[in-house]
């Protein structure tokens, strides 16, 4: 029994040894650094399934940096899911840069998915987007002038992260978008293709002037005009003789469709007019048919002799020849000529 009991006493002896000696490196290291961490610190975050190295680490760079962390707040947005190591990163970025960054702003920016330290960078040093992005498949906005020719533009916009905005605001998919619908919309408002070809700039400070990084993380600098052409016309020098022609080639073609269509018309009214005189002569024809009919009643009622009747006949008879005379003289006055 005495030999068990030196024995068990001699483990538990060395087991605050064993201990010190597992996390004596990170404790040095952390001690060196001015930035302690003592070892009962560094045990705890054992059992709660942090690793030590890793707060140490972070507390060191902040520590170096001027910044002061205490281990527990690096502890618990570790345990909430956070990149430690990058938000202490973008809160040095963001001390060297001046700009106000606190810790739990950091951390919330970090843990609502955004990479802080990106931010920071990119709050520092101002990126470019392509507008359209090439990745998605289109190359160039297609916008229509009022002249109704059609040009091809591309954009860069020069965006500042706004950290402030970072939390909740939109991201750079909804920058591309606003920013290619306000060039659409201020070529569809311009007079000519011309005037956007010889003032782009006119079309950037319009659609800057728009207020479109509102609600958004970021903060647009600039809008430039990368690109802007003709569409159909990239191979072609003189792209005014080619617009030019094309355009009298189409007005061409729309006379030609009108005067198509008076023809058309002109057709229509023919035919109506043929139709009118042929129910003319059906009511001609009608009323000549009812003459019979009235004579026969006068006979009847006593208006009209047999005498009458036959000196009717004799001068449609006389007229008649005499129709029949003028129209052989004009026959043969017409052969005469």
């Amino acid at each position: 029994m005495p030999v068990v009991a030196a024995i068990i006493g001699a483990v538990i002896l060395l087991i605050p040894i064993f201990i010190f000696l597992a996390y004596l490196k990170v404790w040095i290291r952390a001690k060196m650094s001015k930035a302690p961490v003592s070892i009962v610190n560094l045990v705890g975050m054992s059992l709660r399934k942090i690793p030590p190295s890793l707060i140490v680490d972070a507390r060191i760079k902040a520590v170096k940096a001027g910044i002061p962390i205490t281990t527990d707040s690096l502890e618990a947005h570790y345990l909430a899911g956070g990149n430690v190591i990058n938000v202490v990163q973008a809160l040095i970025a963001a001390y060297q840069a001046h700009i106000e960054l606190e810790f739990e702003q950091a951390t919330a920016i970090d843990l609502a998915g955004r990479d802080v330290y990106d931010a920071v960078r990119t709050s520092v040093n101002p990126k470019v987007i392509d507008c359209p992005d090439p990745t998605k498949g289109t190359q160039m906005l297609d916008a229509v002038a009022k002249d109704g020719i059609r040009l091809l533009v591309k954009a860069r916009v020069t965006v500042r992260a706004d950290l402030d905005r970072l939390v909740g605001g939109a991201t750079e998919d909804t920058i591309i978008a606003r920013v290619g619908q306000g060039i659409v919309s201020a070529i569809g408002s311009s007079l000519t293709y011309k005037g956007v070809l010889e003032n782009p700039d006119e079309i950037s400070r319009k659609v800057l002037n728009s207020g479109l990084d509102a609600q958004t993380a970021f903060e647009i600098v600039s809008i430039d005009i990368a690109d802007v052409s003709v569409a159909g016309c990239a191979d072609i020098a003189n792209v005014g003789a080619k617009l030019e022609t094309e355009r009298a080639e189409a007005d061409k073609k729309m006379r030609q469709a009108e005067a198509e269509g008076r023809r058309a018309m002109a057709i229509a009214q023919e035919q109506e007019m043929t139709a009118r005189v042929q129910e003319m002569q059906a009511k001609v024809v009608e009323a000549q048919a009812e003459v019979p009919l009235a004579i026969a009643q006068a006979f009847r009622d006593g208006n009209l002799g047999i005498m009458d009747f036959y000196r009717m006949q004799n001068v449609l008879a006389d007229t008649s020849m005499r129709e029949s005379l003028a129209s052989d003289s004009d026959e043969e006055e017409k052969e005469t000529h």
